[in-house]
């Protein structure tokens, strides 16, 4: 098993020193599931013009780039691209996030905060009709580099 990446050798914290790594195009898609009652997804998917739909990918854009802000060792990075889509089912909400940058390290954090918060505002926005919804399989599906 390799070592934790954010802790030295004598088990303090530390962000990883990215500086004589090479800038690559770098990749991450990340997916999360809103499970539901299906009257609560019937009401989602016949909203005229989609705003919790529209608010929850908002959500995960500003997310994704504030990533950094919300996990302290994340390195800042410039975003070229976050793409958040969700897609209403019969009685759930599948959500991905694709992000992309050129940078010395991964996009996978900001990927997966992106699905995340895309969810929990899917989870707001209609807690008050489904007290029994659940957010769930938060997973890393993709993650690639490509020379810059």
């Amino acid at each position: 098993m390799r070592d934790l990446s954010h802790v030295d050798d004598s088990g303090a914290i530390r962000m990883v020193d990215v500086g004589a790594k090479p800038l690559a195009r770098r990749r991450a898609v990340a997916r999360a599931t809103v499970t539901m009652a299906g009257e609560t997804a019937r009401r989602l998917r016949e909203l005229p013009k989609g705003d919790a739909l529209a608010t929850a990918q908002v959500a995960g854009i500003m997310a994704a780039k504030r990533t950094a802000e919300l996990i302290p060792l994340c390195h800042p990075l410039p975003l070229s691209v976050v793409d958040v889509r969700l897609d209403v089912g019969d009685a759930r909400v599948d959500i991905s996030a694709s992000v992309e940058t050129t940078a010395q390290t991964g996009v996978e954090m900001e990927a997966l905060v992106a699905a995340s918060i895309a969810g929990l505002t899917v989870y707001d926005m209609a807690k008050a009709i489904d007290k029994d919804m659940t957010m769930s399989e938060v997973r890393l599906v993709e993650k690639t580099k490509a020379e810059a």
